[in-house]
């Protein structure tokens, strides 16, 4: 049964700018709008080779990154920086680049900053944690996020920015039924306690002490400019501190209902003993985590309090002992052994009483731990790898669903393409967001296939055109090899691959066995590196063969082609294309050889 409340707390949330909508779904759901079938044949095409270059756009971002946080990564960053014999200087410099590199894929894959303001919306109630949560400031780093919004001003950044960075992204909602007797039983002791304090003239001294940055939650009771608030949308929280006491409320099933974040990333350093021996930097992922138990994702959390109702059993045993003494000692003829008996009740009840609170904390715990467990998605490098995705799928969607409304429906100024866009999500996908027109455009600008005219309208070249335009992908050409219609292209060589050709290369005019080969190589690593493997020469002569850029003869040995002649073989990538360099192999090996990286 659901609560009857009097008043309605109707709380008002900003749209968010991510697209909801799966990109398979997205791109077949259109093509299906296509009326000739060749027509829907150049779409799926163009959707491939839009997805392909946007891929290859980030890729060099993305590969920074990654190698960035290898060496702050918690588990085995140490170690690498340590290999990499770096000045404390030089860290702070990497460290600081990885933390640009992350905030713009957070802002490319439409993750905003919480502020203050957002986190006292978040904490003005409370839902399934009923739980004092706060933070051990003494056990996170406050130099790392400091150094970094001091070179990088942002606005309205929130007032623990300095020690970690809550990201957040998306808005759903949750909604449990049950009998939540515990619960109830809390929220009456609550409502009881703030009623002795009012009685007493003590909840206006602990209201001013408490005051401090928060503010009223913003509600629709709230709205001034109904058009200045267009982009927004109202959710209702229905919560057993709204409930009105009753008999039925209390003994029936009760319905509440919370708004949640779909997506959270947590980004903090821990503290150290000692300046700059603390590098690792924690990254972590959480989904579908309600508002008003935002709590849960705080870094370094301390150990959670007493509920209201541990507080009423403990004084209520507290009196009881004190009454039952003090009583004992009022008789006229007190009996020392009775007296000593009472005393080691009352002593037995408080230990018990106390045993039962470790247990209650301990509860406490677990129960925080599995919250956590079943809310993370991942942390570290499994959530940078997902982030990238992200950046690739909403890129993708913004420029698909732009391309095909200019496609189907002609010229549009930036506003009317923004609604556009808008009205085909919701109408075609019941879905809902602030579709970002200015990026949208931006990428189909530098993909030449959007142009304007001499009043500022936007229109598209056609599909056949747009499809020669971004021209035939690397992938393209590797699914193309699959087939055995081309040569495999150079985007499969790998460490193996660059070892073993650089080996083979060295021994100019030199035919060498497999044997050798591996005999070599692993002398190359542990020379140049200072590492011992088992080098999987099989594997590396495989590829190469592939490649066309090793050869064997008859007798089983092998020879390397000159490295002209090995980059005229492999072709241009798609991976080029965006930064106008051609990658030479000899680059490559200098990179391994000189900077001592490992392999």
């Amino acid at each position: 049964m659901d609560m009857d409340n009097k008043k309605k707390e109707v709380i008002r949330l900003e749209r968010e700018s991510v697209i909801p909508i799966l990109k398979p779904k997205l791109i077949m759901t259109l093509a299906n709008l296509i009326e000739h079938s060749s027509d829907r044949a150049e779409f799926l095409k163009f959707c491939k080779r839009v997805e392909y270059t946007i891929r290859a756009w980030y890729l060099l971002q993305f590969e920074d990154l990654m190698q960035l946080y290898s060496l702050f990564d918690p588990v085995h960053g140490a170690q690498k920086l340590q290999q990499q014999n770096l000045s404390p200087e030089e860290v702070d410099v990497l460290e600081q680049n990885f933390l640009t590199y992350l905030f713009q894929v957070m802002e490319k894959s439409n993750f905003k900053i919480a502020t203050d303001e957002e986190i006292d919306v978040a904490l003005a109630g409370q839902y399934l944690l009923n739980l004092p949560i706060t933070v051990d400031e003494s056990k996170i780093d406050k130099t790392l996020l400091k150094r970094y919004f001091a070179e990088h001003h942002q606005e309205n950044l929130p007032e623990f920015a300095d020690k970690y960075i809550i990201f957040r992204r998306g808005i759903g909602i949750d909604r449990i039924t049950d009998y939540f007797f515990m619960e109830k039983v809390d929220m009456i002791i609550a409502r009881l306690w703030a009623f002795l304090l009012r009685l007493i003239r003590l909840d206006k001294l602990l209201s001013r002490r408490s005051r401090g940055r928060h503010k009223k939650v913003p509600t629709k009771e709230d709205e001034i400019n109904p058009e200045a608030d267009s982009e927004d949308f109202y959710v209702e929280r229905i919560r057993l501190e709204n409930m009105d006491l009753s008999i039925q409320n209390l003994v029936s099933k009760t319905t509440i209902q919370e708004p949640t974040v779909d997506r959270i990333i947590v980004v903090y350093r821990r503290a150290s003993a000692k300046p700059n021996t603390e590098r690792g930097i924690y990254v972590k992922h959480f989904k579908n985590i309600p508002m008003a138990d935002l709590e849960i994702v705080l870094p370094e959390k301390k150990n959670p309090g007493l509920t209201p109702m541990d507080w009423v059993t403990f004084l209520a045993s507290a009196v009881v002992g004190l009454v039952a003494v003090f009583s004992s000692l009022e008789m006229p003829k007190a009996d020392l052994w009775v007296i000593f008996a009472i005393l080691s009740t009352v002593i037995g009840y408080c230990a018990k009483t106390y045993f039962t609170f470790q247990a209650n904390m301990a509860a406490y715990q677990n129960l925080i731990t599995q919250s956590l467990y079943d809310k993370q998605l991942d942390s570290g490098r499994g959530t940078l790898l997902h982030l990238c995705d992200d950046v690739i799928q909403q890129e993708v969607k913004e420029v698909i669903i732009s391309f095909f409304i200019l496609m189907e429906q002609g010229k549009a100024t930036t506003e009317d393409l923004d609604l556009r866009c808008e009205e085909l999500i919701k109408e075609e996908f019941e879905g809902s967001c602030n579709f970002d027109v200015d990026d949208a455009l931006e990428k189909l600008e530098k993909l030449k296939i959007v142009s304007r005219d001499s009043i500022g309208r936007y229109y598209c070249v056609g599909l056949k055109r747009a499809n020669e335009i971004i021209g035939a992908t690397t992938e393209e050409l590797v699914l193309k090899a699959r087939h055995g219609l081309f040569q495999f292209n150079a985007a499969v060589l790998v460490k193996e691959a660059i070892v073993s050709f650089f080996v083979l290369m060295e021994q100019v005019g030199n035919a060498v066995r497999k044997e050798d080969l591996d005999l070599l190589c692993e002398e190359l690593i542990k020379e140049k590196f200072g590492d011992n493997c088992n080098f999987d020469v099989d594997d590396a002569v495989r590829k190469l063969e592939k490649l066309g850029i090793v050869t064997q003869d008859g007798i089983g040995t092998y020879t390397c082609v000159n490295l002209r002649h090995a980059n005229e073989i492999i072709g241009t990538t798609t991976e080029e294309v965006p930064v106008v360099l051609r990658l030479k192999l000899l680059l490559i090996f200098h990179t391994y050889i000189g900077t001592q990286t490992n392999v």
